[in-house]
């Protein structure tokens, strides 16, 4: 990838999560880019082609990989904390409104594949991990697939309802959320 195409590319994700695909012009994403329409279209076919190179790159998925859930402690408290922050800390508000104008309907067939790899990432690693904390003794046997979605959900929702309403729908700050969020969590584990 060129600089030139990268330019493109992030000019694209950046006018996707604050105008949404269909507002999006390529008049717009070459202005923004800093090249003209014509380059543009020498590197790329389409718009909906340079929003596909741009929502396969991990860094316009929150940098969400494998890698960022690496840092276990095996030591629950501390391990559910590290999966919900990394995860919150990483999707930030932008990253919901670009994950919103994604979803498209002219383009959502091909950016949900790209899309869903936050979750799953989020959900295997997690899972993995509770499998492995079970076979060190440290947490019973349970169905550890729902219960990483429980959690994941636990995340999911209050990044995308601060995302959407700020501080107007609650004022939980987030480290107090997820403080509160595991020491559920952990009760619903050890005793559920």
């Amino acid at each position: 990838m060129d600089d030139t195409s990268q330019k493109i590319i992030d000019a694209a994700m950046h006018c996707i999560r604050e105008k949404g695909y269909a507002a999006t012009t390529t008049r717009e994403i070459a202005g923004r880019a800093g090249v003209n329409e014509c380059t543009l279209f020498r590197k790329f076919k389409s718009k909906k082609e340079i929003i596909l190179q741009g929502v396969s790159q991990a860094e316009w998925r929150a940098n969400i990989t494998p890698d960022a859930f690496s840092r276990v402690e095996w030591d629950l408290q501390a391990d559910l904390e590290m999966f919900l922050r990394t995860y919150m800390n990483r999707m930030t508000a932008d990253f919901v409104k670009l994950s919103i104008g994604l979803r498209a309907p002219q383009i959502y067939e091909e950016t949900a594949p790209h899309i869903m790899k936050v979750p799953q990432v989020f959900l295997t690693a997690l899972t993995d991990y509770l499998n492995r904390m079970c076979e060190k003794g440290k947490v019973p046997e349970q169905d550890f697939g729902s219960l990483a979605l429980t959690i994941f959900s636990t995340a999911f929702g209050y990044t995308f309802l601060n995302a959407s309403f700020g501080k107007k729908l609650t004022d939980v700050e987030k480290e107090d959320y997820i403080k509160n969020s595991v020491q559920v969590l952990i009760n619903g584990i050890m005793h559920g």
